[in-house]
């Protein structure tokens, strides 16, 4: 197994329309996660990684840029997967926190990246973060952000039944 393979999400392999960028194949339809659309990661040097997505009509707000909640999102998910890449060590994980600074408007139809820097993992399972999102190499959004290592994944969500008793 090479270095940067180590150093890749479960399940990641090569995106055949990407050379040199990873991804998990498309989300399941009608996931939360695949409203953000194609998820594309990679290492970027020790300690660092990007991520990318293509924001597209259905990411857009009332204004014309992309939505808050859809770059948001995509910071959230790219801490995991620019996080697994940068060398988060390999479990599950939750978001304790997330804060983003919205430094420019983006722009629908360009692809958004995503710098993302692993600052410290603790023996505890705290893992902390800071990065930027950028287009066209200007920065739109700035992030910070930890997540913790649970022991214990959450169950899959019960039946209807089931809640009910």
């Amino acid at each position: 197994m090479s270095d940067q393979s180590a150093r890749l999400p479960n399940g990641a392999r090569e995106d055949p329309d990407n050379p040199g960028w990873y991804s998990w194949g498309d989300f399941p339809r009608g996931s939360f996660a695949a409203q953000t659309g194609r998820l594309l990661f990679r290492p970027d040097g020790e300690g660092r990684a990007m991520t990318r997505m293509f924001p597209d009509a259905s990411h857009q707000n009332m204004g014309g840029s992309i939505h808050g909640g859809a770059v948001m999102s995509f910071i959230d998910m790219s801490l995991f997967a620019g996080g697994r890449c940068a060398g988060m060590h390999e479990g599950h994980y939750v978001t304790l926190d997330c804060h983003t600074r919205f430094v420019a408007r983006g722009r629908v139809g360009v692809p958004l990246d995503s710098h993302v820097r692993l600052l410290k993992q603790t023996r505890g399972g705290l893992v902390f973060f800071e990065g930027h999102c950028e287009q066209e190499g200007e920065i739109c959004y700035a992030f910070t952000g930890t997540l913790k290592r649970v022991t214990r994944p959450n169950a899959p969500a019960a039946d209807d039944d089931q809640v009910r008793r």
